[in-house]
């Protein structure tokens, strides 16, 4: 679990720098005439990082359920197995049984 956090840590960091969108620049006039620009440049370095755990974390939560999901089908196909075994013997020992009692 402590690689798991650490991965998801280092690539939400990792992929921050790499995520900030290219600067905009917008002219404002005001009501008295005055201008004012403004530059918007994205998400902050905090906000993509967090965005980018968010999705890494999604993504580790559909594999945690994938797993969980194939171990529920193997428990599954055991369980009936073995009770088609123990059926099966009962059967058998039935059979015998009766054979005796003829």
């Amino acid at each position: 679990m402590k690689k798991v956090t650490l991965l998801l840590a280092f690539s939400a960091f990792a992929t921050a720098a790499f995520a900030q969108t290219t600067p905009s620049t917008e002219v404002k006039t005001r009501d008295n005439g005055t201008t004012k620009v403004v530059t918007k440049t994205g998400k902050t370095n905090t906000g993509q990082a967090i965005d980018n755990t968010k999705d890494a974390a999604g993504n580790v939560a559909k594999k945690t359920g994938s797993a969980i999901k194939r171990g529920a089908k193997k428990t599954t196909r055991a369980v009936k197995r073995g009770t088609q075994k123990v059926g099966n013997k009962t059967v058998e020992g039935t059979q015998k049984m009766e054979a005796k009692t003829e």
